[in-house]
């Protein structure tokens, strides 16, 4: 998944960083979601949003 695709799932990045129990900051200096918050977001979005194969590899 893209970082644009989860803020799009949750509504606003506040919104993600709260899911995750993080700050807003930190998931405003992803470049990228990194893989175990990937992982995080299909579990608890019930595959909503899913693992980007290619990072699958790099996991």
């Amino acid at each position: 998944m893209t970082k644009a695709q989860a803020i799009e799932h949750y509504g606003s990045m506040k919104s993600l960083a709260k899911a995750l129990g993080v700050s807003y900051e930190a998931v405003r200096q992803w470049v990228s979601v990194p893989p175990l918050r990937q992982y995080e977001l299909e579990r608890i979005t019930d595959g909503a949003l899913k693992v980007d194969d290619s990072e699958k590899a790099v996991a």
